[in-house]
């Protein structure tokens, strides 16, 4: 009966990870510049968009500026990675896709890294590109200004030409070595990992049975659904060129976050 109770417990816990999943919606990936929240100006986003498109015809590394109308509840770490892996910015295999997110409405500012930038586009830099390009801006309610130069620090470090976006901005490429903190968490996976684990020991110690077969079962299915976030449909927030798309790039919660 304990084991029964167990088990249960068990594909409900699984089951709940893919609900938790599901709730969030993510825009369409309609252009290199995502404006939900309405931010920039036509003029902006078209500068934006001219940038990023020369940064991935340069280097073939994929960054996508996205404003967000709200997190949904949940933190920008984890809507990110989420976001970038929905979208499938970067080249698949390559994983070379990078985030620009700002959430006014929760003053929340995030770079979000691809697992293949991470090393050239690290968490100390990204954070030195949020805490000096982005938030004196961000604070000062100039919202198309920090956007601009975040985006020009970013596409400098990536070895891109940010000139005609950089204005009086000169960001510190310099590479700095530090120990990587993942701001994204990456606790949901480890506790599924562990769950499923030690679920396989138990069938194996108890010899297998309807149950168990029914259990993993409901564990597939939840693995299966929870892939299934995002969208890219229609919408009437673009930055241009409606026939960009992701590469199947990657995440895993590289990057740094900020707030004003």
């Amino acid at each position: 009966m304990l084991f029964r109770s167990i088990l249960a417990a068990l594909a409900f816990f699984c089951l709940s990870l893919s609900a938790s999943a599901q709730t969030l919606g993510f825009p369409p990936l309609t252009g290199r510049v995502v404006d939900q929240a309405a931010l920039l100006g036509e003029s902006d986003r078209a500068a934006l968009d001219q940038a990023l498109a020369a940064l991935e015809a340069k280097t073939t590394d994929q960054l996508v500026v996205v404003t967000l109308k709200s997190l949904q509840g949940t933190t920008i770490e984890d809507y990110g990675y989420q976001l970038g892996r929905a979208w499938g910015i970067g080249q698949k295999g390559v994983n070379n896709g990078v985030l620009l997110i700002v959430a006014p409405n929760e003053r929340k500012v995030r770079i979000e890294v691809g697992y293949g930038l991470e090393g050239t586009l690290t968490d100390a830099l990204t954070k030195i590109i949020i805490e000096q390009a982005i938030l004196p801006r961000f604070k000062a309610g100039d919202f198309p200004g920090g956007i601009k130069q975040g985006t020009a620090s970013i596409i400098t470090t990536l070895g891109g030409d940010a000139a005609g976006l950089q204005g009086d901005l000169q960001p510190d490429t310099t590479p700095v070595r530090s120990e990587r903190q993942p701001d994204g968490s990456p606790l949901p996976f480890m506790i599924f990992a562990l769950v499923v684990g030690g679920f396989v020991i138990l069938c194996a110690v108890s010899r297998g049975g309807g149950l168990c077969r029914l259990v993993m079962e409901l564990i597939f299915l939840s693995l299966l659904s929870g892939r299934g976030n995002g969208s890219r449909g229609d919408s009437g927030f673009s930055g241009g060129g409606g026939s960009f798309g992701g590469g199947g790039g990657s995440f895993g919660g590289g990057g740094s976050s900020g707030s004003w």
